[in-house]
């Protein structure tokens, strides 16, 4: 590697500030020439908030994606915690469009809530799924919040691989609000799906063959130093090509080089190299503007400039090049010599085939635009039997049958079968599934303790009652959901809503876990402040049977309900044992009559001890009486009702 002393660096740096402006036309180079890729954790609107004490770990995901079905490689990383059990947490996913997802997450107690119609997973082992109600987002920020104190939030546009550290928020928030053109530190990094635009140019009246590659980091939000590994993987043999790297960045960026060929470094900052990791060598002064650094790649002696790329604060760059020295293409070969890489996922390709359920038979829909989106090359669908294959409409495969042909296998519960895509490099049947709803049993059963051993059906106020709904056969390739749940009490009492789009409605409701079995399982509080209180009341919850993986066609949706008997308590506590109105009439003027007589004794005494001189005449106030009667006129013929806690009470 060469160096100049900077004094000579100084006198050549004034030489070309002198000289004339140097022309070169950055233009675009195509990705057989030139690519780059990054990861960065700047997002365009984000936070990261401290919540130490917290038992839950929450995280908060919207991802756009501009076209069709994507890819997405999501990976939980938890930090050291000194032989402890990590934190839980719960992930919230947020999509626009249909997502094949690739999760890790290791050894994390993970909860799950995303777009079930929109995301595909295979579910790692240990990880509970919600689906996530169709709010925006500043209602699924509030929702994240109601279960815990949210750790980070992040809007993602066109991710390809995300990376989320846990336990890593070291911000100076407590509470975490979305704000744009954010850095979320060791907390979260993502790769974008698109790789940064790579220009080059011919810089005119320079001999040679030297070429230059320039990299420049655009200043970000950063809380401190910052070093950035760059990989320099280029295509020629050693020996072959000469070429230098340029590299500028803010003052608070170092750099990390790995680079398969020698070549002239110049950088902002410090650098130091991947064999020698140790030691930090200084940089220069660099222009921060482009047409500064093709000044310097110019003084460098440098005919080609190879690739021109500004990023955003990225913590890994990439860069792949095949320019190998005065043979820069600035525009796309007239004819391709190799073919496109084939993006084709089969995994994301089978799980966009639509299944429907009706009148006896199976149906099995997959648009040509999905496939044209994923670049497959698909010529039909068919069943296990290959003799049944699907129709072409168009712009879409359908694939139909009754449940009595075309290799159907029928249970108690569900007829299934395997459905096999004619198309290049999809190879293995996917399984799909119909519900037999008519030899399904769903049950509604109240219980008074959380062992959920004996089943009741009476409830009384101020006593905590259990809630499980069952479907019976259980399927394993469904998992069963709470919609909505509420208790109508007639027109004395109302409706109370307990749990509305899958969520705990009020602080006296509680979600809790599932069965062994997978029955969802609620508890909830009842008080009456007014009467009358009424003597029965209706229990109704609608439940979706919802496919493991597949899409939200499959759903099944069936309300259950059952009738409750409500114990009012006993106020008096001895209405039993003969206390009539006489009775309560004697006891009430024998208290009068005490009272006045022991009022007029204190008047007395107070009379005939005072001296005459001192005594003024008494004026007697009479305190409004409507006040008191027109509350209890109010109350009288009403009843309110709510789930709520004893402590609400007071």
């Amino acid at each position: 590697f060469k160096r100049q002393s900077w004094d000579l660096i100084q006198a050549i740096w004034l030489q070309s500030c002198l000289a004339e402006t140097v022309h070169c036309d950055l233009q675009p180079v195509g990705p057989e020439r030139g690519e780059v890729t990054y990861t960065t954790s700047q997002v365009s609107k984000g936070c990261v908030a401290q919540a130490p004490n917290a038992i839950l770990e929450v995280h908060v995901l919207f991802l756009e994606f501009p076209t069709g079905p994507s890819q997405l490689e999501l990976t939980l990383q938890a930090s050291k915690q000194n032989g402890t059990r990590p934190r839980e947490v719960l992930l919230v996913l947020s999509v626009n469009s249909s997502v094949f997802l690739h999760l890790q997450a290791l050894g994390i107690p993970l909860h799950l809530a995303y777009n079930s119609s929109l995301v595909t997973f295979q579910e790692p082992p240990g990880v509970n799924t919600t689906e996530l109600p169709s709010f925006p987002k500043t209602q699924i920020l509030e929702w994240a919040a109601e279960r815990g104190p949210i750790t980070s939030a992040a809007e993602l546009n066109d991710p390809q691989s995300i990376l989320l550290r846990l336990g890593q928020a070291q911000g100076s928030l407590s509470f975490c609000m979305l704000e744009a053109s954010q850095d979320m530190g060791r907390t979260l990094e993502w790769r974008p799906r698109t790789p940064a635009l790579v220009r080059g140019c011919h810089l005119e009246g320079v001999a040679g063959h030297k070429e230059a590659h320039i990299l420049r980091v655009l200043p970000g939000h950063s809380a401190g130093p910052r070093t950035v590994t760059v990989k320099v993987e280029l295509s020629c043999a050693p020996g072959d090509l000469d070429a230098v790297l340029i590299l500028q960045g803010p003052p608070y960026v170092s750099w990390l080089i790995d680079a398969n060929h020698n070549m002239q470094i110049w950088t902002t900052g410090e650098y130091s190299l991947k064999i020698f990791p140790e030691k930090n060598i200084r940089g220069f002064k660099l222009p921060d503007t482009p047409q500064g650094l093709l000044g310097e790649a110019r003084m460098l002696n440098a005919s080609i400039v190879a690739s021109f790329v500004e990023l955003p604060l990225a913590s890994i760059v990439s860069l792949h090049a095949s320019s190998c020295g005065g043979r820069l293409q600035t525009s796309p070969a007239p004819i391709q010599t190799t073919p496109p890489k084939d993006t084709c996922s089969p995994e994301l390709l089978m799980s966009l085939i639509q299944t429907k359920c009706a009148d006896d038979a199976m149906t099995l829909v997959l648009k040509k635009e999905l496939v044209a989106h994923l670049k497959c090359t698909i010529t039909g669908l068919t069943f296990w039997d290959p003799s049944c294959e699907a129709e072409d409409r168009g712009d879409k495969f359908v694939l139909r049958s009754a449940y009595s042909s075309c290799g159907m296998q029928v249970s108690a519960s569900m007829i299934s079968n395997e459905v096999r895509a004619g198309a290049k490099k999809v190879s293995g049947p996917k399984k799909v599934h119909c519900l037999n709803m008519d030899s399904l049993s769903f049950q509604l059963g109240l219980y008074l303790s959380p062992h959920f051993l004996q089943a009741s059906n009476t409830i009384e106020p101020g006593q905590q009652s259990f809630v499980q709904v069952r479907v019976s056969p259980s399927i394993s390739e469904f998992l069963l959901q709470l919609d909505s749940c509420h208790l109508d009490l007639g027109p004395e009492g109302g409706t109370v809503e307990l749990i509305q789009g899958r969520a705990a409605k009020g602080n006296c409701v509680s979600l809790l876990s599932p069965s062994p079995e997978g029955d969802p399982r609620f508890s909830f509080l009842l008080h009456f402040y007014t009467v009358p209180i009424p003597k029965t009341g209706t229990l109704s919850c609608t439940v979706a049977l919802r496919p493991k993986t597949g899409s939200q066609d499959q759903e099944v949706h069936r309300t259950v309900f059952m009738r409750l008997n409500i114990i009012t308590p006993d106020l008096s506590g001895c209405t039993s044992k003969g206390l009539v109105l006489p009775a309560v009439l004697g006891i009430t003027f024998g208290a009068f009559l005490i009272g006045a007589l022991l009022t007029a004794a204190l008047w007395y005494i107070y009379s005939h001890t005072r001296s005459p001189s001192k005594r003024e005449p008494v004026v007697a106030v009479a305190a409004p009486a409507s006040s008191e009667s027109s509350s209890t006129n109010h109350s009288i013929g009403s009843t309110q009702s709510t789930p709520c806690s004893t402590s609400s009470m007071a």
